[in-house]
């Protein structure tokens, strides 16, 4: 693992240095969108919906977009404000671990030893289980000021960023308000329901179905000579061009083959009604002897 950041846990006189590592990661397979034509990635261009061009990251700034103002903020305006010059974990209380909220934890982060003697951080981290509290601690991580846990999961301390109390929404529910009564017969059988699923909990035993499924398509797809590479993408759509310029000048040759064909079809009726008026004349010709003779 990569540290994402080093520092010291501070209270009292006592500093503990560390440092700090993502404790989760994601498995879900990550699908991207193509054109179904040739396969080929769809990008997303960062353009201006007020001049219509497509804006360099260099020229970006942040703003705040309320419903009537837009208040921009420079990179010198959001330079003034108080930067991430602090490598300490300023421990503020320490609690009960019963009263962090579930609802309140947000990304885990694992704690190692930052120096080559962890004897502080031992004594930290014993301290923590033996008296069950949990130490509330604030710091600074990627230019945002953090609440945070800090707690002990088997022999490693662990960092876990709090939600602001504000962040919290109230549950406000119409339907929870009104008087329910349940009685003791339905509440004897839904105790039981309880008993007959009751297990302890081993995250282990349970997967992402969804993903793994998805993961097996994807292989059977590869097994079956389904998948290509940019390259093969665009030999094919050469291919498509190069079939496409035959297939006009198939058509334009057997257009000139057609009017050349009616051409001498025409030359041909032509020729024939000029003997067909050769052999005429001198039947007529002999006809008109024959009446002379007569008269």
């Amino acid at each position: 693992m990569r540290a994402i950041w080093k520092g010291s846990i501070t209270f009292g006189l006592v500093n503990v240095p560390v440092s700090v590592y993502s404790a989760t990661e994601s498995h879900d397979v990550k699908l991207h969108q193509v054109h179904d034509a040739d396969g080929g990635r769809i990008r997303y261009q960062r353009r201006c919906e007020q001049c219509g061009e497509i804006v360099p990251y260099e020229h970006i700034d942040k703003a705040y977009v309320g419903e009537e103002q837009t208040v921009v903020l420079s990179d010198e305006d959001v330079a003034t404000l108080p930067a991430e010059r602090s490598r300490e974990i300023d421990v503020l209380e320490f609690v009960p671990s019963d009263q962090v909220e579930p609802i309140m934890l947000d990304s885990a982060y694992y704690l190692a030893p930052g120096s080559t003697s962890a004897k502080s951080y031992v004594l930290l981290r014993r301290t923590l289980e033996e008296s069950d509290r949990t130490a509330i601690v604030s710091f600074t991580l990627r230019q945002k000021t953090r609440l945070a846990a800090l707690r002990v999961r088997g022999d490693v301390l662990m960092l876990q960023t709090l939600l602001w109390a504000d962040e919290i929404r109230a549950p406000e529910f119409e339907s929870l308000g009104g008087d329910v009564r349940v009685s003791a017969k339905e509440m004897e059988m839904s105790a039981a329901l309880v008993a007959a699923y009751e297990k302890d909990f081993v995250p282990a035993e349970h997967e992402d179905a969804y993903q793994i499924q998805l993961r097996s398509l994807i292989d059977a797809k590869l097994e079956q000579g389904e998948g290509f590479t940019a390259e093969e993408t665009a030999e094919e759509e050469s291919g498509e061009v190069l079939d496409l310029m035959e297939a006009l000048r198939r058509s334009v040759e057997a257009s000139r083959s057609s009017r050349s064909a009616a051409t001498a079809a025409d030359e041909r009726e032509e020729e024939d009604a000029e003997e067909g008026g050769k052999k005429a004349a001198p039947a007529k010709s002999a006809r008109k002897s024959r009446r002379s003779k007569s008269a």
